[in-house]
Parts: C-alpha cells; sequence; structure tokens
C-alpha cells in the first residue's frame, strides 16, 4: 500500500520535488482535512530545510533526522510518524487549484 510519505517521494511538479503549500489532504469525497494537510505540510517544510529525500529515504530516517536536528518532543515526532504512514488511496492533480490532493483513508 502507498503511504503518503511515498506519495512526497515520488511525485514530481516539472521534475522538482514538490512544494509543501501544493499539498492537500483529503478523504475519498474530496473533501480537505485541515489537520492533516497542516500536519503535513508541516513536516514536509521541515524534511525540505534537514535533507534531500531519495528513493531509499524512510520514514525512520526522517524521524532520526528530525530527531537530531530539532527541539521537536516525541509527541510532535510521533504525529509525524501517523500522518507519513497514511495509506494513499488516490492521488489527484486539481489543475484549476494548482493542488496536489492526497486522499487518504483505511
Amino acid at each position: 500500500m502507498l503511504t503518503v510519505f511515498d506519495a512526497i517521494r515520488i511525485l514530481r511538479v516539472n521534475h522538482r520535488g514538490i512544494n509543501s503549500q501544493q499539498i492537500v489532504v483529503t478523504d475519498l469525497g474530496g473533501k480537505p482535512n485541515a489537520i492533516l494537510t497542516a500536519l503535513n505540510q508541516d513536516v514536509l517544510e521541515k524534511i525540505n530545510i534537514f535533507m534531500s529525500i531519495e528513493y531509499d529515504t524512510t520514514i525512520d530516517d526522517v524521524l532520526f533526522m528530525l530527531s537530531a536536528n530539532t527541539p521537536l518532543p516525541e509527541d510532535v515526532l510521533s504525529e509525524y510518524e501517523k500522518i507519513l504512514t497514511e495509506n494513499v488511496i488516490e492521488v489527484n492533480f486539481a489543475t484549476r487549484k494548482n493542488l496536489i490532493e492526497i486522499v487518504v483513508g483505511n
């Protein structure tokens, strides 16, 4: 199953990694989830600051890097892990909005 982290790793726009502001996390009906979107944007911004995601990078690598380089408490890192491991049902490119919608669910 594809996870949010996998999607972040492989999605490209014009052969460049995605900007955190380009991603919205939604449910299957297309309704945005503001909490998950904000959490995803936050972790993606930190990833972009502290490391480069390669195809062999894992979620554990990201969490270790954030733990080593930021004063983030364990509960925040746990929330980051939760969003990164969410199952992706589909990815929708909303061209009129210039957004990438990552549809998550069980």
